[in-house]
């Protein structure tokens, strides 16, 4: 095999090259990194960790460095835990690479049942067979079953002082706190964007990769705070390039959309202008942009202009490109704050939208369409203040009407006369409602009955799971069986003073003894069938068939 073939079987990814084997090489973690250091400097090693942080920032990672440490043993053989530099050791040396017997890393996604912690806990009472502490790594810890964390609580609280347990974990709110309790929790924190975009560049420049500004700001973004997401699109992004990452090849790759062309995009809906704002939007489509990717680039845009309108020059605008600072910071001081707050509504509940439409263009230009004729409306509050001063001055009579709830069904009309700004106020009356007629229930068949057009999939939990307890004028007392949706007493109040009108006392209680609908029925058809079967001719048919019954009765429509 050539030398060549040879580079080409040993390549490693960035992700795996570039991962820190000590505490200094550890990015953007300075709290964990200085905790963990004191505590083995000083001999205060608790004997379980828990890491818990986002995928990618290096959870796996410091529970290896973490076992190197405790199990480093020199160049000699003879030397104690270190915070320091393990190259010299063997035992290190092993641990790096995946394969020393005493350091146990398990997937708790594949090792999900007793039997697995079974086995664990009988490996934990035999001595490491040649580093100081038998280390067990549990990844994805989390996915672990009840049972299988109740059966590794007694073990966990008082283990041998030989053994140590390290657990990551992406969903932390998932581990019961039995078991919280018995760790010590080190929350691994998202990598800053500043600190992550000079790791990329560091990265690039041992790689021998040219790269640019904004193509290395579009990683550190699409990353979230993830180094390995990071460093697995920059590994992608040099092998495109053959070498150069730039902006353009990293838009291309990721079906980014060009910031600058969004933020004209962005303006031109805000300006209320139709055509221009479609048509650049046309334009991005036609380059590859995903529709939903767009609409959360606009919603990020406007996450960013509000908070420029807020904290004014002290927001960080890093989702702009250099030459684009200025004139977001110019474009957020012109935006009103709530011509930005519909904004946001509009494209948050859009994006569910797009996500789920059948043609995500088309979606994502509606919601365009929509987003344009909202941040063309006036603001209210500011044209009632226009009106009241009589600064409306127009030829044509602009009308704002105002409706007020003052308890006696009357609407004000507020008028504003062009050229003169002259305000009248005209009091109309409003037509009073219809009185509905009250509703009031006997029994539990009324209830379902009344619901059953109106509320179908609640009438069928009433006729399922309600027990019948009492019944009054404005009050229904229920009990329920086991197996209802959580909330249902709310449900069917809510329910109930939507379609009558009126407001209903809806009690829960214990007593059950009353059966429920779904019973009355089953013991009507079962006695039904009983009654049939005992009919003479019923009798010799089933005599001429054994083991045969009665399964259903049916009746003649004309009956």
């Amino acid at each position: 095999m050539t030398e060549q073939e040879n580079k080409k079987v040993e390549y490693q990814v960035l992700a795996r090259k570039y991962r820190p084997q000590g505490f200094e090489d550890l990015i953007g973690q300075d709290a964990l990194v200085r905790t963990l250091k004191n505590a083995i400097e000083t001999g205060r090693i608790a004997h379980a960790f828990m890491l818990t942080g986002i995928r990618g920032v290096g959870k796996t990672t410091t529970a290896r460095i973490i076992a190197k440490a405790l199990n480093y043993t020199g160049a000699d053989g003879k030397a104690g835990p270190t915070t320091g530099n393990t190259d010299d050791c063997d035992v290190c040396h092993a641990i790096a690479e995946g394969n020393h017997p005493d350091v146990i890393e398990m997937d708790a996604a594949s090792h999900t049942g007793v039997d697995d912690m079974r086995d664990l806990i009988d490996g934990v009472r035999y001595a490491p067979a040649s580093a100081r502490y038998k280390i067990y790594i549990i990844d994805e810890v989390h996915m672990l079953s009840k049972n299988a964390f109740n059966a590794l609580l007694k073990t966990l609280e008082e283990p041998p002082a030989h053994v140590k347990f390290i657990f990551a974990t992406t969903e932390i709110r998932k581990i019961p706190v039995t078991v919280l309790s018995r760790c010590q929790r080190f929350d691994l924190r998202r990598i800053d964007f500043d600190v992550l975009k000079q790791h990329y560049k560091k990265i690039c420049q041992k790689e021998g990769a040219s790269f640019d500004e904004e193509a290395i700001d579009m990683i550190t973004r699409a990353a979230d705070g993830s180094v390995r997401d990071g460093l697995s699109i920059l590994d992608q992004a040099i092998a495109l390039g053959n070498g150069e990452v730039n902006s353009a090849i990293v838009t291309s790759m990721l079906g980014l959309s060009d910031v600058t062309k969004m933020l004209d995009i962005f303006e031109a809906i805000m300006g209320g202008k139709t055509e221009i704002s479609l048509a650049l939007f046309g334009e991005v489509y036609a380059n590859g942009v995903d529709p939903a990717q767009a609409i959360e680039t606009l919603l990020d845009l406007t996450h960013m202009m509000t908070k420029a309108k807020v904290l004014k020059d002290k927001a960080n605008m890093v989702e702009l490109a250099a030459g684009d600072i200025q004139r977001g910071r110019d474009m957020a001081a012109k935006l009103s704050m709530p011509s930005l707050n519909r904004a946001w509504q509009i494209l948050t509940k859009g994006l569910t939208e797009v996500k789920t439409a059948t043609h995500p263009f088309k979606a994502a230009e509606m919601v365009l369409i929509r987003l344009i004729y909202a941040a063309d409306m006036p603001d209210p509050s500011d044209l009632l203040k226009k009106i009241e001063s009589g600064a409306i001055a127009n030829t044509e009579t602009a009308q704002q009407t105002v409706s007020t709830s003052n308890g006696g069904g009357a609407q004000l009309k507020m008028v504003a006369q062009g050229n003169g700004g002259n305000v009248q106020a005209h009091v109309q009356p409003t037509v009073q409602p219809v009185q509905q007629e009250a509703v009031a229930f006997s029994s539990l068949e009324e209830l379902h009955n009344y619901l059953k057009p109106r509320e179908v999939l609640l009438a069928g939990e009433i006729y399922e799971y309600a027990h019948p307890v009492l019944f009054k004028k404005g009050h229904i007392e229920l009990a329920v069986s086991d197996g209802i949706r959580e909330g249902f007493f709310n449900r069917l109040s809510k329910a109930l003073k939507q379609h009558s009108g009126q407001s209903f006392m809806v009690v829960p209680s214990d007593d059950r003894r009353k059966p429920t609908l779904a019973v009355i029925e089953a013991q009507s058809i079962a006695n039904a069938l009983a009654e049939a079967a005992e009919q003479p001719d019923i009798k010799k048919v089933l005599s001429l068939f054994p083991g045969s019954k009665v399964a259903e009765i049916l009746y003649d429509d004309k009956e």
